[in-house]
């Protein structure tokens, strides 16, 4: 095989390929190959039979591949693609003619010159295009192979819309042979440009020469690539996937514009218009389509393009007719039809190229292919034709809700073929491990317009500023489309880019990678970064990160640990909570203690209600004693209530202590207590004293109603805690507030339970006596 061209040559010759693309696109519009030359030809007088026939020679002569894949290999595919491409433009020119020919000679003669000229151009298009499918696939570098398709798409669906809005205004209402003849030679025009801008563009060299000796040692028929084709299993479901998808859209994309025309009551000059409605609809949707076959993978992208397309057939059946809204109507059904056809043609070319086809074996891949595609879209314009002349006879009945016309059944066809060659596509050879739900999910989820537009703020970012201020906005998105990116930021050079990173991906949901490369950075020699990595992966909730967490508790540095235990507790994992409990117990950095303390409250684990109350007692920082008064309650239980009554007291302490005191009056009134203590009294006297903001007084009765309240009914573990902080209250009085409102909380809470308890017991009872 001939050396291919360094991926440096390819990329330089990337910009010929999109001016190819371009001029191309604008050739193949205005002459024999867009919907103009079906006008055309209707305007000549051909039925929709002789159309659909005569639209069959292009396809048809695809079957020419099988047979000159070979020698168009050994001549070289660019050496035959420029002569066959620049020969079917001299026998375009050849139509120029056909307006001085129907007068000089007649219909008849006229019709049998325009079939004669497009079975010649047909015979030159196929040998054209079997060589240029292997050339693409050289000269395309797979990495940017979606960029490449949604740049060019772009270029051309701008240049096409030029060039529809003039060939519309040309045409007008009135059309003529004529006028099409203009805008044909102004089509080859381009068609010249085309040819210019393709030489430059490297590979497609002739394979070189075997000598007798090298083919006794290796021998391989261009053929036996066919036949490697035709047993390999994802080739067969993708040629007969895209031929079922070919076999709906084939038909309705060439005579649509005579159902817009004969029955929406479109002018021919509306009818070409149409067109651009999809090119922008191509065109606004390419780069993105393009953008995420090379990230996302080709197959999600080439199928979720097949379901768009199954719903349009439903639009075109139900579109408003002979009105003045049809227009409007049928411009944005066209604008539908550009996005989904933008994503399949994206999606399955370029998984053809990435996934189906070996590059060893191209020649003969490309060439069953088309040749196959060649059968497809003749049958399909052979059975169009004539489906909508034998369908004349239904037009006008009605069925259910719809009036029936002769292009129903290919509306039919149109929604019934492309949802059964979903079947077949999704059995293909992917190139990603996306699937096509996933792929739609992440256009679901957070926020995609935002997250679009940090990506391309992302990479504009000019220096460490911007750079910190776009990654936070990639976190705030909640999308999975800045996966990548964020990615991208956390291995950064920049610190704070890194830093920053770390603290976006916290704010958004769990996800496989992400969890991933923060267990990288957990893992690092970078304890500033592995503190936040440990405390992202405990706040997105991820089960994933529990086993690195639990590693993370032997870290060499002392804030990584503490930093795993907090996390640990976030996930809620108490198997550990026996681990925790230990090291809480020989433990002497008191940063370590308080992890310990509050991850153990999270856990609920109320077996270390006693080794935190021994904590409480000696810590010396407000902060701390407030922290593990809260691990305290949240094993009690109501996080809430705990939070809210603390700041009810950082508010006006005496005033919010004595409420609550009095609110517990209905909890505990019926309580009955030891010796001669009036509980009812102890209390209203408690809350006096409080309002009057006492506080040492009112914490000491505190502190002794407390110690006097019956703690059978109530859990051990709010029984342990209310005792100790009636000892703690005579001790500290009002300087420990932690101890009142720990007090008033499980008060609350305790004795809420306990009413509970009391409640399920009577009605137990009842249920026992009934029986």
């Amino acid at each position: 095989m001939t050396k291919e061209p360094t991926t440096v040559e390819k990329m330089r010759g990337l910009p010929w390929g999109i001016a190819f693309d371009t001029a191309n696109s604008v050739y193949c519009q205005l002459t024999i190959l867009g919907s103009l030359f079906v006008l055309y030809l209707n305007e000549l007088g051909l039925n929709k039979t002789q159309i659909g026939a005569l639209l069959s020679l292009f396809p048809f002569t695809a079957l020419l591949a099988l047979v000159i894949a070979p020698a168009i290999a050994r001549w070289g595919y660019k050496r035959t693609f420029l002569t066959f491409y620049s020969g079917r433009k001299v026998i375009n020119a050849f139509l120029l003619l056909v307006p001085w020919i129907l007068l000089t000679f007649g219909h008849g003669t006229v019709v049998a010159y325009v079939i004669v000229v497009v079975a010649v151009f047909s015979v030159s298009r196929a040998i054209a295009m079997t060589a240029i499918t292997p050339w693409q696939q050289e000269y395309i570098p797979n990495s940017v192979r979606g960029k490449y398709a949604a740049t060019s798409s772009i270029f051309s669906s701008l240049a096409n819309f030029v060039a529809i809005t003039v060939a519309g205004y040309v045409i007008g209402d009135a059309p003529d042979l004529n006028r099409f003849t203009v805008l044909m030679a102004a089509g080859l025009v381009f068609g010249a440009v085309a040819v210019w801008s393709i030489s430059h563009i490297p590979g497609g060299a002739p394979l070189k020469k075997v000598t007798p000796a090298k083919k006794a040692v290796r021998k391989r028929p261009q053929h036996g690539d066919m036949l490697s084709a035709l047993r390999d299993r994802s080739f067969l479901l993708y040629i007969f996937g895209i031929g079922l998808f070919a076999l709906a859209t084939g038909p309705l994309g060439s005579f649509l514009p005579l159902f817009m025309r004969e029955e929406v009551g479109l002018s021919s000059g509306n009818v070409v218009m149409l067109q651009t409605g999809g090119l922008l609809g191509g065109l606004l949707s390419s780069y993105l389509w393009g953008w995420a076959a090379d990230r996302y993978g080709s197959k999600p992208v080439m199928l979720s393009g097949v379901y768009a397309r199954v719903i349009l057939p439903v639009f075109w059946l139900l579109m408003p007719r002979q009105s003045v809204w049809s227009l409007y109507v049928a411009l944005g059904i066209a604008f539908l039809a550009g996005v989904s056809d933008m994503g399949w043609a994206i999606g399955s070319g370029r998984l053809l190229f990435v996934s189906i086809v070996p590059p060893e074996k191209r020649n003969g891949y490309m060439a069953l292919r088309y040749a196959w595609m060649g059968i497809v879209g003749g049958v399909g314009n052979l059975v169009g034709g004539r489906v909508l002349d034998y369908s004349a006879a239904i037009a006008g009945q009605r069925f259910l809700f719809l009036t029936l016309d002769p292009y129903t059944v290919l509306f039919v066809a149109g929604l019934v073929l492309p949802a059964a060659s979903i079947v077949l596509l999704r059995g293909v050879r992917a190139d990603s491990r996306v699937t096509t739900g996933e792929f739609a999910g992440m256009f679901l989820r957070g926020n995609p317009l935002r997250a679009l537009e940090s990506l391309v703020r992302f990479y504009r970012a000019r220096d460490e500023r911007d750079a910190i201020a776009v990654t936070e906005r990639l976190g705030q998105t909640h999308s999975p489309l800045t996966v990548d990116e964020l990615l991208d930021a956390l291995a950064d050079p920049r610190f704070y880019v890194r830093f920053e990173a770390i603290v976006s991906i916290a704010r958004r949901g769990p996800d496989e990678r992400l969890v991933a490369a923060l267990v990288e950075v957990l893992r690092g020699d970078e304890p500033a970064l592995s503190v936040i990595a440990a405390w992202a992966l405990g706040r997105m909730g991820d089960k994933r990160a529990i086993e690195p967490l639990r590693a993370g508790l032997d870290a060499r540095y002392r804030s990584v640990q503490a930093h795993c235990v907090r996390s640990l507790g976030s996930l809620e994992d108490v198997e550990i909570a026996p681990v925790l409990l230990e090291r809480l117990a020989g433990e002497t950095d008191d940063g370590l203690k308080l992890a310990y303390a509050s991850a153990l409250g999270q856990l609920r684990a109320e077996e270390a209600v006693g080794e935190l109350l021994a904590l409480l007692r000696t810590c010396q920082s407000s902060d701390a004693q407030m922290e593990v008064a809260l691990a305290l309650a949240r094993i009690v239980g109501d996080e809430h209530g705990f939070i809210q009554l603390l700041r009810q007291i950082r508010g006006e302490a005496g005033t919010a202590m004595s409420q609550n005191v009095t609110a517990l009056k209905k909890k505990l009134g019926e309580c009955r207590i030891d010796g001669e203590a009036d509980l009812p009294a102890m209390l209203s006297r408690c809350a006096e004293t409080l309002a009057q903001q006492d506080m040492e007084q009112g914490a000491a009765l505190l502190g002794s109603i407390a110690r006097l309240l019956p703690t059978e009914d109530l859990s051990d573990a709010c029984a342990e805690i209310l005792q100790d902080c009636a000892g703690r209250l005579a001790e500290f009085g009002a300087e420990r507030l932690e101890y009142v409102i720990l007090a008033l909380h499980v008060m609350q809470v305790g004795f809420s339970q306990r009413q509970i308890g009391i409640l399920a017991r009577a009605l137990s009872i009842g249920g026992l006596d009934s029986n």
